[in-house]
């Protein structure tokens, strides 16, 4: 059999995805991966799993008409050439334009996996964002009509996605922790010695809480020079991107540390005493959280869906109220207090991984409502819920 996983980045499929697909390859399957963009070095990496890369025009921001039909017609050419039986798809455009072309392959089982909805559903939207959701909100209705399940990583996304009409009345909701960690890879780190030093990694977006973070950590300095704010991240063309030239006043002026950005973030972590992540984006499940939570990091982040998701408060991190500059230094503060609460916090967050969000429980729930663990992999089944299960609950 054969399944065809749809991405908006090539490199998020082996990042985010490339145990799943590992997992697909050791079932039996045939696997096809799609993405837009070219990279030598991922397509290396996805043959050495056994993968096959197929790019496909697509734009990742925008709502250009004619290039989401360059999509949807690639799509539809990439699935009439492999036929393949299953097709899984993340982040908006694919699962949009994928869900739409699965729709003319009546054998096509067509799962969606919404990682997050992001700042399209934001509440502080403008006007015109309000006609830009409804939009969005109608394509993802044609898309999920016929699909077999929808996975969600936080509840509040499925709430969202009830409220809009997007789901329709029988459609298995399924929510999952996230894409999973691989423990082994991230691995438990002792927070080092010396004076505290806090990490932020995320696209450069202001809607990370990007200033706010630059804010705090300037007002937290005048109480303690010595404590030290680290950013890690790439550039982005996203509207709400923060420029290089404000990045580099920062860093410039000693506000934090720009560190430019990686594709292993491993030593930055173990070189981190506390993660922060002041995001006010609707995210999913913030991968970044639970990988700095793997190493032993305790988190700040804020109450918005899917940061708030792994955070217990006072026991393995902080949550903040969004956009609340104070509220983040307050937080800050009571971590460089006292010297033990970086290692206590970060204990509690690397139990907290290994008991819900490792790589191997998240593939198997996946395997499992897929069918796809025909070979006898011991799979958890999640709670199946339908659209009108929790109507009562918004």
């Amino acid at each position: 059999m054969k399944i065809i996983v749809v991405a908006s980045l090539a490199y998020s499929l082996v990042n985010f995805r490339g145990r799943l697909l590992s997992s697909m390859i050791d079932h039996g399957y045939e696997v096809v991966a799609c993405a837009p963009d070219r990279d030598p070095e991922i397509e290396a990496r996805l043959k050495a799993m056994g993968v096959t890369y197929r790019a496909i025009p697509m734009a990742r921001t925008g709502l250009n008409p004619v290039g989401d039909l360059l999509t949807l017609f690639g799509l539809v050419k990439c699935f009439w050439r492999e036929q393949p039986d299953i097709v899984l798809a993340y982040t908006q455009k694919p699962i949009i334009y994928s869900g739409i072309a699965c729709r003319m392959f009546a054998r096509i089982r067509f799962y969606a996996m919404v990682s997050g909805l992001g700042h399209v559903y934001s509440e502080n939207g403008s006007s015109i964002l309000c006609y830009v959701r409804a939009l969005v909100s109608a394509l993802y209705r044609v898309a999920l009509k016929t699909a077999k399940a929808v996975f969600v990583f936080n509840g509040d996304d499925r709430g969202e996605m009830i409220r809009h009409a997007i789901l329709h009345e029988g459609t298995r909701v399924i929510q999952v922790p996230g894409s999973g960690v691989d423990l082994s890879h991230y691995a438990h780190r002792p927070i080092p010695h010396g004076p505290p030093i806090f990490l932020m990694v995320a696209r450069l977006l202001q809607n990370k809480g990007l200033v706010e973070y630059v804010e705090a950590a300037k007002r937290v300095r005048i109480i303690r020079p010595d404590v030290q704010f680290h950013l890690l991240g790439p550039l982005d063309e996203n509207p709400s991107a923060v420029s290089r030239e404000t990045i580099e006043q920062w860093h410039s002026a000693g506000a934090i540390n720009y560190l430019g950005e990686t594709r292993d973030v491993r030593p930055y972590l173990a070189a981190a005493s506390f993660f922060v992540l002041p995001s006010w984006y609707r995210e999913g499940l913030p991968r970044t959280i639970l990988e700095a939570m793997a190493v032993g990091r305790g988190v700040i982040t804020t109450d918005m869906p899917g940061c708030r998701e792994p955070i217990v408060e006072g026991v393995n991190g902080y949550i903040v109220e969004p956009r609340n500059i104070q509220a983040l230094v307050d937080a800050m503060l009571r971590v460089i207090a006292d010297p033990t609460t970086a290692a206590r916090l970060g204990e509690a967050a690397r139990k907290t991984v290994e008991s819900r969000f490792s790589v191997e429980q998240v593939n198997a729930q996946l395997l499992g409502a897929m069918g796809m663990d025909r070979q006898g992999v011991n799979v958890s089944h999640p709670p199946v819920t339908t659209a009108t299960a929790f109507a009562g609950d918004l």
